[in-house]
Formats: C-alpha cells, sequence, structure tokens
C-alpha cells in the first residue's frame, strides 16, 4: 500500500495504481472532471500511463458550466 494526497487527504492505494485505476475506484468514470497530480494537470489520454508513487498530490475537480 502507498499513501496518497487526494483532494488534500491522505488516501491510501495499492502499489503501483494508475490514475485511470485511482478515478474508476473513485467512482468518477466518464464524469467531466479535471485531474492535477503534484499540480500539474494531466491529460485524461494520459491517465492510464501515470502511475502513483507515495505521496503524490493528485487534485480532482469537476467541471460545472455557468456564466
Amino acid at each position: 500500500m502507498i499513501t496518497i494526497v487526494l483532494n488534500g487527504e491522505a488516501y491510501e492505494c495499492a502499489q503501483e495504481k494508475t490514475l485511470a485505476q485511482l478515478i474508476s475506484a473513485l467512482q468518477l468514470d466518464g464524469q467531466a472532471i479535471a485531474v492535477a497530480v503534484n499540480r500539474q494537470i494531466v491529460a485524461r489520454s494520459s491517465w492510464i500511463d501515470q502511475i502513483l508513487h507515495m505521496q503524490d498530490k493528485v487534485d480532482v475537480v469537476r467541471a460545472i458550466g455557468g456564466g
């Protein structure tokens, strides 16, 4: 197990989990979200390749329309 920081809170996950697997575990598949790892936006197409490491800081935000 490794611990990452997910939206400011400690979150334990399996070692070598990808960002795509995390999003799926959070039941956020298919939703309008943006994700940053260590303050760097990660393109949706790269989620499957982005492996999470101990103490990575992951921020998930939902896109909200409006004006």
